[in-house]
């Protein structure tokens, strides 16, 4: 006998899946998932948003930075019953298609970035910095940014990045 999509739904539940229901840049979505299923593999796998990198794996490098309900976070080290009716931003929530957000417009004008893979992650590290801190120097840059590892830059980019963003936005 056939299974039908139903059927199968109910095999995976048996197998420890739920639908896991969170918002992802204002959209609510309902993901099959184990509760042990990390949220960087959720936004990539289950829900094609590959903006948000996978590097290191422990939490270590930046490259997974998401916002849960507006705080900053490694997705890598997010489980997704964590996420379970909460707010997720990522990268691809930072601007539209049309309009860059002021950071990531920063970023492309002042040399932020190299190969690129850590832009997303320094994005959204720098803006969750400049939401707490408006007008930051460069000690409080550094220390923003201290979850976050380029491996192609000096950072000197990155930093001149946040000031020309922190500029715009006052």
């Amino acid at each position: 006998m056939e299974q039908t999509r139903k059927d199968s739904r109910r095999i995976e539940h048996r197998q420890g899946k739920y639908a896991c229901t969170f918002r992802v840049n204002g959209k609510e979505v309902s993901v099959d998932a184990s509760p042990m299923d990390r949220v960087v593999d959720l936004l990539r796998d289950g829900l094609h948003e590959t903006g948000t990198k996978i590097s290191c794996g422990i939490g270590r490098c930046g490259a997974c930075s998401i916002w849960v309900d507006g705080r900053l976070t490694s997705s890598c080290l997010l489980l997704a019953y964590q996420v379970e009716g909460k707010e997720v931003t990522t990268i691809e929530g930072m601007g539209t298609e049309e309009r860059c957000s002021i950071v990531q417009e920063a970023f492309m004008n002042e040399g932020g970035f190299q190969c690129g893979y850590c832009t997303p992650g320094m994005i959204m590290a720098a803006e969750s910095l400049l939401r707490h801190t408006p007008d930051p120097d460069d000690e409080e840059i550094r220390e923003g940014l201290s979850g976050n590892i380029c491996r192609c830059t000096g950072y000197s980019g990155i930093i001149r990045a946040v000031k020309a963003a922190a500029a715009n936005l006052q």
